[in-house]
């Protein structure tokens, strides 16, 4: 297998610089008119576009296996900004992402412009900014799969508890939400309130959504998506959710979560067919259901 990765700058007045980002394409990518789907892999606090390297092997073991399309896949590096819009204006992360970068990585790679072909995957604060991004945008995303997502579970800022705060200083929160904390600001770009406020819509849409965390979590983010998940599924909103026994942040247990994601991905792009067992099923408890009402 042949496959490439790049290194290249993104030139953008949304934030601080040109936006430096990593792109994978994969093996006979240019042998072919057909526009592969894209896949945005978001990193965590402090990383960078190197992040894609790492993650370079699962993904092409996946495909090499047949349990992932052929995709084009992309890491920008977005520092420990949340991806999100700065409540000062400052910087501009998800308007970035959501727009003229999309835009310039649709006009310049053989990728698909459609919301089905279009897909998250992000780990700790990545997976915070795909749930937000997933959540606010599903017009635009048909698919994300969320990793150990940076995520407080609580609906109100004043709510937080030390425990689940405490790996992030003041000093990041003020510079993101604005000092002091607009709490309004931090509500309104909080995925469990987005889920609360657009549960409809995110509905409607399709979304489909892979929620996990390790139960060992170090920072704790255990609850934080135990929390979002009582929050989708109270709200009708359609998810699978993983708890996985014994893994941590960090660790050996983070390729085959990390594959396990990304499979959930697969499924989104190839939807498997319909279970004729399943719906024998249905048909008989529909029946007796029907019989005793």
């Amino acid at each position: 297998m042949t496959t490439t990765l790049i290194e290249a700058e993104f030139d953008t007045d949304l934030i601080p610089g040109p936006l430096e980002y990593a792109i994978f394409l994969p093996d006979g990518y240019d042998e072919t008119s057909d526009a592969y789907p894209l896949l945005y892999i978001l990193h965590g606090g402090g990383g960078s576009r190197d992040f894609l390297s790492q993650m370079k092997p699962s993904v092409e073991e996946l495909t090499e296996e047949g349990k992932l399309p052929k995709l084009v896949v992309v890491t920008p590096s977005a520092l420990r900004s949340f991806y999100m819009d700065y409540s000062d204006g400052s910087q501009q992360w998800e308007t970035l992402i959501t727009g003229s970068f999309l835009t310039h990585l649709r006009a310049t790679y053989n990728v698909r412009s459609d919301r089905q072909g279009t897909l998250l995957f992000g780990i700790s604060m990545g997976g915070m900014g795909a749930l937000r991004m997933g959540f606010k945008h599903p017009d635009i995303f048909g698919g994300l799969a969320a990793l150990e997502p940076g995520i407080e579970p609580e609906l109100a800022f004043g709510d937080i508890k030390p425990e689940d705060r405490f790996y992030r200083p003041p000093e990041l929160y003020q510079t993101i939400y604005g000092n002091p904390v607009d709490e309004a600001y931090w509500k309104q770009n909080n995925p469990a309130n987005i889920a609360l406020k657009h549960a409809r819509t995110i509905a409607a849409s399709g979304l489909e959504i892979y929620l996990e965390c390790g139960d060992q979590d170090g920072f704790g983010l255990d609850r934080g998506a135990e929390f979002l998940h009582r929050i989708l599924r109270d709200n009708g909103i359609g998810h699978e959710y993983h708890l996985v026994r014994g893994a941590d942040h960090v660790g050996a247990t983070l390729a085959s979560r990390s594959q396990e994601g990304l499979a959930f991905l697969n499924r989104v792009l190839n939807p498997p067919p319909a279970d004729p067992q399943v719906e024998s099923f249905h048909n008989v408890i529909d029946a007796m259901r029907n019989a005793a009402t």
